[in-house]
């Protein structure tokens, strides 16, 4: 084993610096790499470089990094890890391999991109932010035919974002941050394949036919139809995960827990959780809203719908999460 002391002149720079060694095992890291993350020396060594990933670093990224790194030249590029708070790191990086005595090692030195001037790096907040308005532009843009479609969508935005939070505490599940983030954003766009529903079918103040009613029943299929084409156009890493969660949404929100709703007649767990907890949030704000073709129900009878329709309509556990949410029970 190499004298330690060899790496002294690299864990002197004012860069995080990280010290792996040909299997990318962590052999040491400085005072700049430990105040960045949060994670102490003695913690962080022994354990694979890639302990802090993120999972939203594109895979290509190693791949690039891997394949630059086995004919022994340098790499830079950009990493998206996880702070030991969980908050994410966004870092330029460089990894050097270098052979000293008879071993041979890899030196990354990290600079954090959120620590950079104003303009020259987009914060993570600032994503976030942006993120949510494009989802609401798309969603109301695409729903402009309806004039109060606007509150609806807020509303639907708001509940989700209640309920998910208590489901995911309720159920002790863990759900990551930037998933249950990327559900609210996303929930916003569930209805946008009414935009191609005629007028005439969409608000019809009566009973609706059997044909009319066959109509109604595409609108998941047309919003995604609608979806694909809009992403396609816009490529974004930081918007690929919300895309995903949003094509669920569009697509499933209208299936039913017994197997009885459309496209797809899935049931139970077959159905993705986002679109079982939009779906919940969806039929409450859509019976206690009123429209020009009808009166908005009282938050009790639509609780109390709510309540009959659990195994029925409604996942069982996501409704007694909504129920238990503070502005219902207070």
């Amino acid at each position: 084993m190499n004298d330690p002391n060899l790496f002294n002149p690299y864990l002197q720079l004012a860069d995080a610096v990280i010290i792996t060694d040909s299997n990318h095992i962590v052999i040491d890291v400085n005072q700049k790499y430990e105040l960045i993350t949060g994670y102490d020396k003695h913690f962080v060594t022994g354990k694979k470089a890639g302990f802090v990933k993120s999972h939203l670093t594109p895979e290509k990224t190693y791949l690039n990094m891997k394949k630059t790194l086995d004919n022994g030249k340098p790499w830079s590029g950009i990493f998206i890890n996880r702070k030991k708070s969980g908050e994410l790191w966004h870092s330029s990086i460089t990894i050097t391999p270098i052979s000293i005595g008879d071993g041979s090692f890899y030196i990354g030195m990290f600079r954090e991109l959120e620590q950079l001037d104003a303009g020259t790096y987009v914060p993570q907040i600032q994503m976030e932010k942006t993120k949510k308005s494009i989802l609401e532009v798309l969603a109301i843009s695409c729903e402009i035919q309806d004039p109060g479609i606007e509150e609806h969508l807020i509303r639907v935005r708001h509940l989700t974002q209640k309920l998910i939070y208590a489901y995911n505490e309720r159920k002790q599940l863990h759900l990551h941050d930037d998933y249950m983030k990327n559900v609210v954003y996303s929930s916003i766009l569930h209805d946008i394949g009414k935009s191609g529903i005629p007028e005439g079918i969409l608000y019809k103040p009566g009973p609706l036919t059997s044909y009319e009613r066959l109509i109604i029943e595409t609108h998941p299929l047309i919003g995604f139809d609608i979806l694909k084409k809009i992403t396609s156009k816009i490529k974004d890493n930081f918007l690929e995960e919300s895309y995903k969660v949003a094509e669920n949404i569009i697509l499933y929100h209208h299936e039913k827990w017994n197997g009885t709703g459309y496209p797809n007649k899935l049931k139970q767990e077959e159905i993705p959780l986002e679109a079982r907890i939009v779906s919940v949030v969806d039929v409450f704000d859509a019976l206690t809203s009123r429209r020009s073709y009808k009166e908005g129900w009282a938050t009790e009878k639509a609780l109390e719908f709510l309540e009959t329709q659990k195994n029925e309509h409604f996942d069982p556990e996501i409704v007694d999460a909504f129920l238990s949410i503070e502005e219902f029970t207070s």
